[in-house]
């Protein structure tokens, strides 16, 4: 139950957020950092509409992101207390180990994923829809967007946690280590080498003026691919 709730909640959001994003570049405003932090919500509060239609639309807009947000906040939070105790736990522990990956991103994954031994490093981007899809004529092979494939909450949740993976990783910090500690030698190791991979491919995506939203769909493969080189041991234990 807890699962659906949190699936439909989130959809919610992402079609509210996705709402309040359209209204902003239909008037020529955007945000230059990353999204739906504090610091992002204190500027929509400061932005006005000179019109009385669409500055009711857009207060309108912010609040509702804000109540969904509060609603997943809950929800978060009763997750948080039975996630210890249900039959993925030791895998939600290990997936947390990756940064962007909360409690709720966590245990979405392992509920989502069901039996990652199933799928291989490789296989498992393709079941959640991240490979760039292909166009073959004759000798000519041509990759376009991903196909979007498989599961879509699982994929959305490692697209959003992909944001996380940007800032530079040197040591885990307070909230990592704790959750460090919680798993064995080998899952600890493979997780900082996954954090210092992608924070790296991050670096050489920027360096390369790489688009962002391109770049973030290609760390979210290759996360995936991190999950399941922490989540699959677990598993078959």
């Amino acid at each position: 139950m807890e699962q659906e709730s949190l699936r439909d909640l989130s959809q919610t959001l992402k079609l509210a957020k996705q709402r309040l994003n359209a209204l902003l570049l239909r008037h020529g405003v955007s945000y230059p950092d990353t999204k739906w932090s504090v610091k992002h919500m204190h500027w929509l509060h400061q932005q006005h509409f000179g019109q009385a239609g669409t500055e009711f639309s857009y207060q309108a807009d912010v609040e509702l992101v804000e109540l969904l947000a509060a609603h997943l906040k809950r929800l978060d939070q009763r997750i948080t207390e039975i996630a210890p105790t249900c039959e993925y736990a030791q895998v939600i522990n290990a997936l947390m180990c990756m940064r962007g990956m909360a409690m709720t991103t966590g245990f979405g994954l392992a509920v989502e994923v069901g039996d990652w031994t199933r799928f291989t490093g490789s296989s498992i981007g393709s079941y959640l829809g991240l490979v760039p899809s292909e166009h073959s004529t004759g000798q000519k092979r041509t990759q376009g967007s991903i196909t979007k494939a498989g599961n879509t909450y699982a994929r959305m949740r490692l697209v959003e946690a992909s944001w996380h993976q940007k800032p530079a990783f040197s040591r885990p910090g307070i909230r990592l280590q704790r959750q460090l500690d919680l798993v064995d030698s080998t899952t600890r190791i493979t997780a900082l080498k996954g954090n210092h991979r992608l924070a790296d491919r991050w670096a050489r995506f920027e360096k390369r003026g790489k688009l962002r939203t391109k770049a973030n769909t290609a760390i979210a493969r290759e996360l995936a691919g991190w999950c399941w080189a922490l989540a699959a041991p677990v598993f078959r234990r």
